[in-house]
């Protein structure tokens, strides 16, 4: 694992600890690298609709953390301008999401990432599109 990969989990591990969300939700981080993330959370009954499938927020919110990984991945303060979701299959109690951000481009401040949803098994959830901004100063020192 090169330094770049290195600082990029230790980002990804000291937002994860900073934040009430990911934790209280069973988030779990399976790798991080300089503009990517992979994270896994497995779906509880308090995280089903009301047609007993995935909340559509959980999946969001899950897809949001893997892009909040990757995008803060180069140690700078960065946050989401805009983001998008498009729900394709539905989750159920059990299923364990894996979502998997990937950097497409960055220019200046701003950076697109593409996060794909998926059960264990391959199925495809939801795909997320984040826009990101970098707003100054390190997420560590």
């Amino acid at each position: 694992m090169n330094e770049a990969d290195k600082l990029a989990r230790q980002v990804a591990d000291t937002l994860l600890q900073r934040e009430g969300t990911g934790p209280a939700w069973g988030v779990s981080i399976d790798d991080t690298r300089e503009g990517y993330a992979l994270v896994r959370m497995t779906l509880r009954d308090d995280m089903l609709n009301g047609h007993r499938s995935a909340h559509g927020g959980m999946i969001f919110a899950l897809a949001d953390t893997a892009f909040a990984y990757a995008c803060n991945s180069r140690n700078e303060n960065t946050v989401a301008q805009h983001a998008s979701i498009s729900f394709l299959a539905p989750a159920q109690a059990g299923d364990v999401l894996i979502a998997e951000a990937r950097e497409v481009s960055r220019s200046g401040r701003s950076g697109v990432y593409q996060v794909s949803v998926k059960t264990a098994a391959g199925a495809v959830i939801a795909e997320f599109t984040g826009l990101s901004r970098t707003i100054g100063g390190p997420v560590i020192n």
